[in-house]
């Protein structure tokens, strides 16, 4: 268990898969996430090198947060993902669970760097993102193919453990 200022982070479980649909299937999360039946059933049960944690606040699973790590020792680092509700942003969820699950990474786990790798067109994450201290990287050409088969670009971005900032009011 994780808690952030106003999240708690907890493994997710096989119960959770209908909620992560509900989400996950949302219009406004749904175009950045694709097909929402499989990716809640994925997030569920993870491979060995993902986690994934559902985002609760007030009670309610709001989200889900997710680390992909890698663990040679030279390369040491380790990829987010996250879906908040639309009904639950704005409200600093977002910026708040990111920044508890990167401090666990850095200072529990002993990752050095963290990456993110959102739509290039997800102007909204990508702004939460630099708030807390990711710095692009470069753009990943025809990065994601989206059900109906159309190719969209990636900005990645990283952070370095040092450069972790607090997050704001809003996400």
């Amino acid at each position: 268990m994780l808690e952030g200022r106003s999240v708690r982070l907890r493994r997710a479980l096989r119960g959770d898969a209908e909620r992560f649909r509900e989400i996950l299937g949302h219009p406004a999360v749904a175009r950045w996430w694709g097909d929402a039946d499989h990716e809640a059933a994925k997030a569920c049960d993870p491979p060995e090198d993902i986690r994934t944690y559902a985002i609760e606040c007030e009670g309610t699973v709001v989200g889900l947060v997710q680390s992909c790590e890698e663990t040679t020792p030279e390369y040491r680092s380790a990829g987010l993902d996250i879906a908040v509700h639309a009904d639950w942003q704005g409200r600093g969820i977002g910026g708040d669970a990111l920044h508890t699950l990167a401090r666990h990474l850095f200072e529990g786990a002993g990752h050095h760097r963290l990456t993110i790798d959102p739509a290039a067109a997800n102007e909204g994450a990508i702004r939460l993102y630099r708030r807390l201290g990711f710095r692009p990287v470069g753009i990943m050409r025809q990065y994601q193919r989206r059900p109906d088969g159309s190719l969209h670009d990636g900005l990645l971005l990283d952070l370095l453990a040092g450069e972790l900032v607090a997050p704001g009011r809003r996400s």
